[in-house]
């Protein structure tokens, strides 16, 4: 049986919200913060890279794995959890999953040219107060907000 398909019966059955890990990737330009977005593969929309708790690694670290494969991304974990936000994930099923995601701090010494899920998704750096207005979740964008730039 399929991860999500697992996910949609336990939170079926238990009513708990699932949590996925998220890396907010950072770097300073022209002494502003920036941050690195990437589109998701199926509507495009602007997110940060995230995915489901990984059995051998650390919250902190499946969300710095997840930024390697989604973004190209080679950098470290720089802080403690900075919070979480309300997502839905979009489950193959067609139903979407009320999730959390827990949002980890990841300082970006650079990018790679090739890695796991380039052609899938677009990446971009932006502003702090731009990447807010990017996203759909109204928690994550007040999070954004609420960072220094």
């Amino acid at each position: 049986m399929k991860y999500e398909k697992k996910l949609e019966l336990l939170r079926n059955a238990s009513g708990v919200r699932p949590v996925q890990f998220a890396a907010l990737c950072l770097r300073r330009k022209a002494g502003r913060a920036e941050v690195l977005m990437i589109t998701s593969r199926e509507t495009g929309r602007w997110l940060l890279p995230k995915g489901w708790r990984m059995d051998d690694r650390s919250e902190g670290e499946t969300a710095l794995t997840e930024a390697w494969e989604e973004a190209g991304v080679i950098g470290r974990l720089s802080g403690p959890a900075l919070g979480t936000y309300g997502a839905q994930k979009a489950l193959e099923t067609g139903r979407p999953l009320p999730c959390r995601v827990e949002v980890h701090p990841v300082k970006v010494d650079k990018l790679a040219a090739r890695y796991p899920e380039k052609g899938q998704r677009r990446r971009k750096w932006v502003p702090l107060a731009k990447a807010a207005r990017l996203v759909a979740e109204p928690e994550l964008a007040e999070l954004l907000r609420s960072l220094k730039h």
